[in-house]
Order: structure tokens, then sequence, then C-alpha cells
């Protein structure tokens, strides 16, 4: 490990080292503001911010679901008469059980997350230390270029390695809640006194994305998110990120549109019409993947999209003919 005054000291000549340059790339997302906003700290900007995301995008849809505009129609997954028809839960029941849940989300936030994070090791320290790990490789292809080395290391430093966090923390979300909420539909006890709250919306919608069981709410999504979080290493910045994004796919997820230029429902196949499918009767035990990606459905064979079903109901079909 370098000291923490290694830059001042390379600058300095104190050390004969082919690596003793200041490294001279920095991204667009990096700051050395201790906050990113001077009137919030990063603690609290990464608590409040899930939480305006919901809010935001669940008012952006819910205004689309008061007009009445014809072009409108062919987005909707649903006629606007059904949300009100199929479903067996009131609106206010339902925004009132979504705030609770931002209530236990923030109290498991204001518990998790360091009020005043570590200190990181300062960047110039920490990419050289990485130009150390892997000038090896470069050796042994007979490439003898610290310079070169060095970009290297920036860019695994600046870029690879946070998105490797990202992709990483995206995996274990996934992985976390595909498998608990599996377990949600296969046990009876659980469906009935847990799961069964949410699938009270029959046509689901935007506001509605996080209507649970508060028991629910707390292990499926909120510990799942910290559990990733954990696991991956994220600093608070990247964890308001994540917990960031996942909110508006998962608000997205349940919108009730599927619009083909929406970013969100173009990230994966697993979008607004990949999960109304789980919210019918015919595919109540399919579609558990939530909320980025569809490889656990896709593996374990709980995957099913329209073309599935127009083939189970022409075979129901043909079966009372």
């Amino acid at each position: 490990m370098f000291p923490a005054n290694f830059s001042a000291a390379c600058s300095e000549s104190l050390y004969d080292d082919p690596f003793c340059l200041e490294p001279a790339y920095r991204p667009f997302y990096s700051t050395d503001r201790a906050n990113l906003l001077d009137s919030f700290t990063d603690r609290s900007l990464a608590l409040a911010a899930p939480v305006l995301a919901y809010w935001s995008l669940s008012l952006f849809f819910h205004y689309l679901d008061t007009r009445t505009w014809k072009w409108l129609d062919k987005y909707r997954l649903h006629p606007s008469a059904e949300v009100s028809s199929k479903n067996l839960v009131s609106r206010s029941a339902v925004v009132y059980a979504v705030v609770f849940q931002h209530i236990i989300q923030t109290f498991l936030g204001l518990l998790w997350l360091d009020e005043h994070p570590p200190k990181a090791a300062p960047h110039g320290v920490a990419v050289h230390n990485i130009a150390y790990i892997i000038q090896k490789p470069f050796i042994l292809f007979g490439i003898n270029d610290p310079a070169l080395v060095l970009s290297t290391a920036e860019f695994v430093y600046w870029w690879a390695i946070p998105t490797f966090q990202m992709l990483a923390s995206m995996f274990l979300v996934d992985t976390w809640q595909y498998f608990l909420h599996r377990a949600m539909h296969l046990n009876k006890f659980l469906y009935k006194h847990f799961h069964s709250w949410h699938h009270r919306l029959y046509v689901p919608y935007a506001f509605g994305a996080l209507y649970n069981h508060p028991v629910e709410g707390f292990i499926l999504d909120s510990l799942g998110s910290v559990a990733a979080e954990w696991a991956t290493g994220l600093t608070t910045r990247q964890a308001m990120l994540l917990f960031t994004i996942s909110t508006f796919k998962t608000v997205d997820d349940h919108c009730g549109y599927s619009f083909p230029w929406d970013p969100l429902q173009l990230m994966s196949g697993n979008n607004a019409d990949y999960h109304d499918i789980h919210h019918q009767v015919i595919g109540i035990k399919s579609n558990f993947a939530q909320p980025f990606f569809v490889h656990w459905d896709a593996l374990l064979g709980t995957r099913m999209t329209r073309e599935d079903i127009e083939v189970r109901r022409r075979g129901q079909k043909n079966k009372t003919q």
C-alpha cells in the first residue's frame, strides 16, 4: 500500500518507480464533494431518492390513467374499467400500505447506512495499487509500457469495478426476489397469509407496485436490497443509484402500459407486459422474476409469454370441442 501522500512524494522524485505518475483520467461522475447536495447528506439522499422515484413515476402513470386519449388505448394492457371492477382492494388502502412500507424501508436504511461513511483511499493510490496488480499479465505478453498499464488501471478502477458491482448487485436482487417470490406462490401458508395481498391487484397499476403485506415488503424488497448492497460492497452513492433504478423498474413493471419507447421496458424482457401475465390467473405460477432480468424464469422453466398463453388456450379449446 502506498502512503497517503504518494502523489506528492512522486512529484518530489522520492521514488524511482515507473508508475510514479499522477492518474490523469477521472470520469464525469467523480466528485470530491463530501455530499452530492449541500442541503442533504448522502445518507439522507439515499433514503429519500427511492421514495421520490416511486411517487414521481407513479403519479406520471396515474395521470395517464385518468386521461381518455384514444391514442393511449393501444398501449394499455387492460381497459381502464377493469382496474376498478376486477381489483379487490381500494386505491386508498393501497396508498396507506405503500406509505407504511416506505416508512419501514426508511427506518431500516437509517439503521443500516452509515451517517458518516468511512473515507475511501485516495483515488490515485487505488489506481496505482491496481496497476501493480495487473502489470504481470502485461509483462507475460511482452508489453512493458507503464503508461498503458496505468491507463488500464484507471479504466478498471473507474468503470470495470463499479460496473461489475452494479451488475452483481442486480443479479443478487433478482436471485433473492425470484426464489422468495416463487416460494410464496408454492407454499400455501405463505401465499394465503402474505403474498395474496399483492395479488388483490388483478390489474396492476403503478402506485400499487409495492402494495404488499408489511412482512413480505420488509423481507422481499427492503432486506433483499440491503443484502445485495452488503454483498457487493457498494458505496452509499452506488446504493442510492441501485435503489433508485430498482424502484423505477418496479413501478414501471406494474404501470399497465406496454410502451415500445420506454427505456425501462427496453432494458430487458422483464417488463410491464411480462409481469402483467403473472398477475393473471393463467400465469400466476409463472414469471416470478423481478425486478431486472428473466434468467431465473428461463433457466427453471417458469417463463410464460403471450404466445405461450395463446398456445395453452388453443389446446384447452380443442379439448372442449
